[in-house]
C-alpha cells in the first residue's frame, strides 16, 4: 500500500506484502544449487532482479493503528532493523532452506550466534556438555562467562561416544559440538548424539561452519540447532562478519527474542554479502574439497610431517563416519591440521616443535598468515599461539593443540601452487 492509498485502520491484512511467500516456491522439489541462487528473496515493486540492500534503521506505517498493530504483534512486518530487516530476512530464509530448517536467525558474528544459543537455551543450574575440540573463543565463552552465571560446563572427546553418554547429567540441557572441529577437523557422530539427546531431553547443537550445508545437513542427521560463523565459507571471501542459528520455528523464536533484546544483530549490508555468497557455496565447496584432498595427500607423504588431521584420508579414524555424514561425494571440507617434526639434532641450530611450525609458516610466500579461514585464499596459522593462545596449557593439550600443530584452510588457488608454497618450509626443516 502506498502512502497515497487509503489507510486500513482495521488491519484486515495481517501480513505485510514483503513478508509473504518467497520468489521461489520452496514446496516444489528444487535442488540445492537452485535454492542457493534463488530462495528467500521477495521482490519489491521496483522489480529488482538482484537482491536489494535495505539500509534503513526504521520503517514507516500507514497510520497510528498500523504502527500499533506491528508493535503489539497483531500484524507481522518490519518494526526496527535491530530485529527485522528485509536484507537480513532474505539471508535467513535462504540459509534455512539450504539447511533444511524451518527458520534461521542471523547474528552479528559467529560468536554472537553461540552466545545467542547459550542465552536462549541455558540458565543458571543447567549443564552444558561440549566437545573438547572446539574453537578457543567458544571454550572461553563457556568457561569464563556461562560458568560465571551459574551454568555448569564439562567437556569430552568428540569422537568418544561412550564418554558422551557417561558425561550426561540430570541437568544437562545442551550438547554442543563442532563437526568437523577447529583446528583438528575431527568428526562427531551426529546420529548417535541425536539419539542420546532425545533419550535424555537434551538439545543437540552442531556447529556446521566447516562443512556448510553444501557438505552436511546436521538437522537431517538429528540435530536440533545448527550454528554458523557466516564469516567463513558462507561468505567465502573474508569480507564481513556474521553468524546464524538454524532450527525449528519454536527454537528459533527463542533465539530471535535474544537477538531482539540483546542487539546481537546482523547488518543489512553484511546480510546481502552473505546472500550473494550462498549463490556459489556448493560450487566453491566442491573446488575447496578437491584442492584439500590433494594437499592432504602431499602432507601425509612428506617426511617432515608427523601427523595430518583430515578425515578425507582413508586411514583417518573418522573417515568412514565423515563419508557417511557428508552428502557430497569426496567432500571432507578444506580445513586440516598437520604436525611438523622437530629437529632431532642437539646442536644450537636445532628447532623445537613450535620453532619448526613457525619456520614452515614463515617460509610461505603466497599463503596468507592469518587466523581467518573459509576464504578463497589459502590461510595458515599456528593455533597454540593464535586461536587457542588464551587457553591454559592443559586445556590446549585436551583439545589436541600441540606446539607443532599448524592449521591450514585450503583455498581456491591452483593446488600445485599451494603445495609448492608449503614445501618451501617443510623441505628446509
Amino acid at each position: 500500500m502506498s502512502q497515497s492509498q487509503a489507510h486500513d485502520d482495521n488491519n484486515v491484512d495481517k501480513l505485510d506484502p514483503n513478508w509473504r511467500s518467497d520468489a521461489l516456491n520452496l514446496n516444489l522439489d528444487y535442488g540445492m544449487q537452485t535454492i542457493a541462487v534463488r530462495a528467500g528473496q521477495h521482490r519489491t515493486d521496483e522489480g529488482e532482479h538482484s537482491e536489494a540492500i535495505f539500509t534503513t534503521s526504521s520503517y514507516v506505517y500507514t497510520s497510528a493503528a498500523d504502527a500499533a498493530a506491528h508493535f503489539n504483534g497483531e500484524k507481522t512486518g518490519n518494526v526496527y532493523s535491530r530485529h527485522t530487516n528485509p536484507s537480513v530476512r532474505t539471508f535467513e530464509r535462504r540459509l534455512a532452506a539450504l539447511e533444511n530448517g524451518e527458520r534461521a536467525v542471523a547474528t552479528a558474528s559467529g560468536m554472537g550466534a553461540i552466545l545467542t544459543m547459550c542465552l536462549a537455551y541455558l540458565k543458571a543450574g543447567d549443564h552444558l556438555l561440549a566437545a573438547n575440540q572446539l574453537f578457543g573463543s567458544s571454550i572461553g565463552l563457556f568457561n569464563n562467562y556461562m560458568a560465571k552465571f551459574g551454568v555448569e560446563v564439562s567437556y569430552v572427546d568428540c569422537f568418544d561416544n561412550e564418554a558422551w553418554a557417561k558425561a550426561v547429567q540430570p541437568n544437562t540441557k545442551v550438547i554442543y559440538c563442532e563437526s568437523p572441529s577447529n583446528p583438528l577437523a575431527q568428526i562427531c557422530d551426529i546420529g548417535y548424539l541425536s539419539q542420546l539427546c532425545k533419550a535424555n531431553d537434551i538439545l543437540l547443537v552442531v556447529d556446521n561452519c566447516f562443512a556448510t550445508p553444501a557438505l552436511q545437513r546436521p538437522l537431517d542427521l538429528g540435530a536440533d540447532v545448527v550454528i554458523h560463523s557466516a564469516t567463513k565459507y558462507l561468505d567465502g571471501q573474508g569480507r564481513v562478519l556474521g553468524g546464524a542459528l538454524v532450527g525449528s520455528d519454536k527454537l528459533m523464536q527463542e533465539a530471535f527474542t535474544v537477538v531482539r533484546s540483546g542487539g546481537i544483530s546482523m547488518s543489512p549490508f553484511n546480510a546481502w554479502v552473505f546472500t550473494k555468497g550462498l549463490e556459489t557455496l556448493k560450487l566453491r565447496m566442491q573446488a575447496h574439497c578437491q584442492n584439500a584432498n590433494q594437499v592432504a595427500e602431499f602432507l601425509v607423504n612428506h617426511p617432515n610431517v608427523s601427523t595430518v588431521h583430515f578425515s578425507g584420508l582413508s586411514d583417518h579414524p573418522a573417515h568412514e563416519l565423515a563419508t557417511r555424514q557428508h552428502h557430497m561425494k569426496g567432500g571432507y571440507g578444506a580445513i586440516m591440521g598437520f604436525e611438523v617434526k622437530a629437529s632431532d639434532s642437539t646442536d644450537s641450530n636445532s628447532r623445537d616443535s613450535k620453532a619448526a611450525a613457525w619456520h614452515v609458516i614463515d617460509s610461505t610466500q603466497m599463503v596468507s598468515i592469518t587466523n581467518n579461514l573459509g576464504d578463497a585464499k589459502t590461510t595458515i596459522t599456528h593455533p597454540a599461539t593464535t586461536t587457542h593462545f588464551r587457553l591454559t596449557a592443559e586445556a590446549r593439550a585436551e583439545a589436541g593443540v600441540k606446539d607443532g600443530l599448524i592449521r591450514l584452510s585450503v583455498g581456491l588457488e591452483d593446488v600445485e601452487d599451494i603445495i609448492k608454497d608449503l614445501a618451501r618450509g617443510l623441505d628446509s626443516l
